[in-house]
């Protein structure tokens, strides 16, 4: 039997053998990564542990909180402001950065993340998840502004997600592939137990929240009714519809197996973008979809070119199989 690798090994071997990150990213992983298990531990608790329900606030995207959304904000926080491999960091959760006490040494990279993705999972004990991203703090003694933070996600160094489901997985990107690690609870940690994750360029899963279909701009329209036609249609074969209503679920479900995610924008909020946060959600998740051989557009462009302007900019997200999200992509540049 092949002998387990952990986290700590895979991150090491990174760093030693491929020269891919340096010793201050790695130790800042390992951290986040501890940090995903802690949250893991409440969410199994559920009611036990006294974590569901809501907490009677809003946060900064006028969302009601749930209690573990703010009990994730704070563990990541708590795990990451001390080690000395951090700046600053961004979260969800809060309406401007964070910055590293002045009691603690100062790092040279910055953290983002959702801390608890699919709130509204929570209390049906359906998978739910943390999202998180890590960029490299400008050149510079001075302070860190919000600015700092405002990189197109091609220059991330780090970014992954930790899912809570049947299992609890870490899936991660340096910039060479994508790994999948799984929660040996036995052991009390990370092990490998998938490397190289590939994307199928061609699916017949799309993913996208039905109900919102009249609201729809006119190409995803166009898309999601070619489906719909099945093998009778212009696509010739059937599709079948997948929606959990967690983007870490639903990206996990592609980079396991293929197909499309959509949350497009629409004529409800027509001066919104979209729905998601490019900084939290659409950066990350759009980077680990192009490290698996997918591809993440907002329907006209590269998710990861994009100049985000404010820390909490919304953005409409287009991931997944590359030939869905290429097809998706075409039907708005024909407008």
């Amino acid at each position: 039997m092949a002998k387990s690798i952990s986290l700590t090994r895979y991150l090491v071997e990174q760093q030693r053998v491929d020269g891919l990150i340096p010793s201050q990213l790695r130790l800042l992983l390992e951290v986040v990564a501890r940090a995903c298990k802690s949250i893991s531990h409440a969410v199994n608790k559920g009611a036990l542990g006294g974590v569901l329900g809501t907490a009677n606030s809003e946060n900064v995207q006028g969302e009601i909180q749930k209690k573990l959304d703010i009990i994730a904000n704070e563990v990541l926080i708590e795990a990451n402001e001390w080690g000395g491999h951090l700046a600053a960091m961004a979260s969800e959760e809060m309406d401007g950065i964070y910055l590293v006490p002045n009691r603690y040494p100062q790092g040279e990279y910055l953290l983002l993340f959702d801390p608890l993705d699919g709130s509204s999972n929570i209390d049906v004990n359906v998978s739910i998840g943390t999202i998180f991203s890590v960029l490299k703090k400008p050149d510079g003694d001075r302070g860190v502004e919000e600015g700092d933070f405002l990189q197109p996600g091609h220059q991330q160094v780090a970014a992954g997600y930790c899912v809570y489901g049947p299992q609890t997985t870490l899936v991660l990107t340096v910039g060479d592939g994508v790994a999948m690690f799984t929660l040996d609870r036995e052991q009390g940690s990370f092990v490998l137990t998938e490397e190289n994750v590939r994307i199928p360029e061609d699916t017949k899963e799309f993913a996208i929240n039905m109900s919102n279909m009249r609201h729809w701009d006119e190409p995803v329209k166009r898309y999601i009714d070619e489906c719909l036609q099945g093998k009778e249609g212009p696509r010739g074969k059937d599709f079948n519809m997948r929606w959990i209503a967690s983007m870490v679920a639903d990206v996990h479900r592609i980079l396991t197996r293929g197909g499309v995610f959509m949350y497009p924008w629409d004529k409800r909020e027509p001066n919104k973008p979209g729905k998601l946060r490019l900084m939290y959600e659409a950066n990350p998740m759009g980077w680990l979809v192009e490290q698996a051989g997918g591809a993440a557009t907002n329907g006209k462009q590269r998710i990861l070119d994009i100049q985000p302007t404010q820390l909490h900019e919304r953005v409409s997200v287009i991931l997944g199989s590359k030939n869905e999200v290429d097809r998706v992509t075409s039907y708005h540049s024909t407008l």
